[in-house]
């Protein structure tokens, strides 16, 4: 055991505060917490603690320390504000934890020292657990205008492979490749193409065409939509959803057919498809066949292999220029840490840095009840309903399966619902996010895909992640680094 620090993962401006931070917790003890990243006198941490509406202990006992960890300060030295018995310098770091223990024990008569509980509402507090909802609300939008931000800058990839007709765009989780197709199928459609941007499932394609419904006219693409719904657009029989051998296999051999008939005007100069690795093999010569030009008409296609989550197996059967995104812009460093393991590559981690993890033991069978039991707490912290989605492992939650008895189109308007949170499944949550995920490991259909659907449900969160199920089924499907990570926040 060590002292915690928080956040997880710190950003730190130099190797050497990096060094003293590690030092420090090594010296402190197990019961301790080292904050790092927060800019707090004792006198300005006093002043947010009386502003916090959760905090009603008085004024913690508290002290304002220097460290200047590779600097030797002279036997004379003395600043304003600043005694010598206030700051640590290189020859003292390595008995660090008992200056400061000798500092504070100075200002024993003024304060109490805290409890065991005072310090984990403290965490709490300093954490942003129990942020005020006008506060939270801007803090998300602060977040996600970041996240854009970076994701964004990820055009110039796009600048860089505007001569290439046939790429494949591969990154995991949280590198902006959904923005990116978008974006790809944006500028191929203002170049005066005939361009189709497609997926595999509903949710990630009612997201696509929203968010190609704020572009300008002419810059969207002529069809946006799942693959197979391009088929039916062009007169094939739509079937059951229970029925597998008609999505497989029969619509798009069918669709492959009718493709090669179609007259030039209804065929595709260019194709862009986020997903792809949810694409079968046997569906790439509708793909293909559905181009004006098949052999070397333009191709652009992202996927991420650790999200392979369907029994189908398939690649592009064309030659593909391949480019990696090696970083996550979109999820806190908690989180993106989380799952990390989990990813078909090594991730550099640029989101922010947030809350801790939230980790909720218990039975699979009772994941799903406990998970409801922490989507009504985050309400009750204000976070708002839209901003919140409870996902599931294995069987669907009862509030999904009543909202898909009216139909796909109207269980998926609830996603875009203001009113209420959201309830799906981690297979059809592929692409998606909400800045607050509530996720239920509830159990899996088949361990033989388990790691990447617990991959996708770890990684839906933007800002925060609780985990709802049982250690041992998470460590025997995800690994013990995704399990230590798990477990290495505040006690719940």
């Amino acid at each position: 055991m060590t002292a915690r620090v928080y956040p997880v993962e710190p950003a730190f401006e130099s190797p050497a505060e990096q060094s003293f931070v590690q030092t420090l917790r090594d010296q402190l003890p197990d019961d301790a917490v080292l904050f790092c990243n927060l800019r707090f006198t004792d006198r300005s941490l006093r002043d947010f603690l009386y502003r916090h509406p959760r905090w009603s202990r008085g004024n913690p006992r508290s002290n304002h320390f220097v460290a200047l960890p590779t600097t030797v300060l002279p036997t004379d030295f003395a600043a304003p504000d600043a005694p010598r018995w206030l700051v640590i310098d290189s020859t003292e770091t390595s008995h660090a934890a008992g200056r400061i223990e000798s500092a504070l024990r100075r200002t024993e008569e003024e304060h109490d020292a805290p409890t065991p509980d005072d310090v984990e509402l403290l965490v709490d507090c300093l954490a942003g657990t129990a942020i005020p909802q006008a506060d939270l609300v801007a803090d998300l939008a602060e977040r996600e205008a970041a996240c854009d931000l970076l994701t964004h800058a990820q055009a110039k990839v796009l600048d860089y492979l505007s001569g290439n007709p046939r790429v494949e765009i591969r990154g995991g989780a949280g590198s902006g490749k959904t923005w990116l197709a978008i974006e790809k199928a944006r500028r191929l459609t203002a170049d005066g193409q005939r361009v189709a941007l497609m997926c595999y499932s509903r949710g990630l394609a009612e997201y696509l065409r929203r968010r190609v419904l704020t572009l300008p006219t002419r810059q969207r693409p002529v069809y946006v939509g799942t693959f197979h719904n391009l088929g039916i657009s062009w007169g094939v029989a739509p079937g059951s959803d229970d029925d597998s051998s008609y999505w497989e296999q029969q619509l798009p051999e069918t669709m492959a057919s009718l493709a090669e008939g179609l007259p030039a005007e209804e065929r595709f100069d260019a194709i862009v498809i986020d997903e792809a690795q949810d694409f079968a093999e046997s569906w790439w010569p509708a793909v293909l066949a559905a181009l004006r030009r098949p052999d070397d008409g333009c191709l652009y296609v992202f996927s991420d292999e650790g999200q392979r989550v369907f029994a189908r197996q398939g690649r592009p059967t064309v030659p593909l220029v391949p480019i990696e995104l090696p970083e996550n812009l979109r999820n806190t460093k908690q989180i993106a840490g989380t799952f990390s393991s989990l990813a078909p590559a090594q991730m550099r981690i640029r989101g922010g840095s947030g809350v801790p993890v939230r980790f909720l033991p218990c039975a699979a069978e009772d994941a799903v009840s406990v998970a409801d039991d922490a989507a009504d707490a985050l309400l009750d912290e204000g976070w708002p309903p839209e901003s919140l989605a409870v996902l599931t492992t294995y069987s669907r939650h009862p509030v999904q399966v009543e909202r898909q008895a009216a139909g796909q189109d109207a269980y998926w308007a609830t996603y875009w619902d203001d009113d209420d949170l959201f309830y799906g499944h981690v297979l059809g949550f592929k692409g998606l996010e909400r800045p607050a995920v509530v996720l239920a490991v509830n159990g899996f259909r088949s361990e033989e895909r388990a790691r990447e659907m617990l991959y996708v449900g770890l990684s839906r969160a933007r800002d925060l992640l609780v985990v709802c199920g049982d250690l041992e089924l998470i460590r025997r499907v995800g690994g013990e680094a995704v399990t230590r990570r798990l477990t290495s926040g505040p006690p719940r």
